[in-house]
């Protein structure tokens, strides 16, 4: 059995939420940014809620069917609040981005979560 399998939604969202916001940063350092000012203007096009909604949306296309069952688990998971600065179906698909990370993290599948950060960085339409 998978580590991820037992593990609440919310909770896959949390480490997720971690481990992408890492990748993240160090994509944007890699890329030679230095200023934090411009460092984090260049990471919410990655991870805020709306983006995150937007890169699920244009990933599904590459996900397993596991992988899909890890999103729809995490994004019908019942929880009726959500940040004022979002809607509540944007935040769902944000959390359940976010759980996939993070159940792939957990199930120590790092190539899979390099090949789809591989993809989310190289191609403009995944994000905005």
């Amino acid at each position: 059995m998978l580590k991820g399998d037992n593990i609440n939604s919310l909770v896959l969202a949390y480490i997720g939420d971690a481990y992408y916001e890492l990748l993240v940063r160090n994509h944007l350092i890699n890329k030679g940014i230095a200023n934090v000012n411009s460092l984090q203007s260049e990471a919410i096009k990655f991870s805020s809620a709306k983006s995150q909604c937007e890169i699920l949306t244009n990933l599904n296309q590459y996900l397993t069917e596991e992988e899909l069952d890890v999103v729809k688990r995490a994004r019908n998971y019942k929880k009726s609040t959500h940040p004022k600065n979002t809607d509540l179906m944007t935040y769902k698909h944000s959390t359940a981005f976010e759980a996939l990370i993070g159940y792939l993290y957990l199930n120590e599948n790092i190539d899979r979560i390099t090949d789809l950060f591989d993809k989310i960085t190289t191609n403009k339409e995944l994000y905005k």
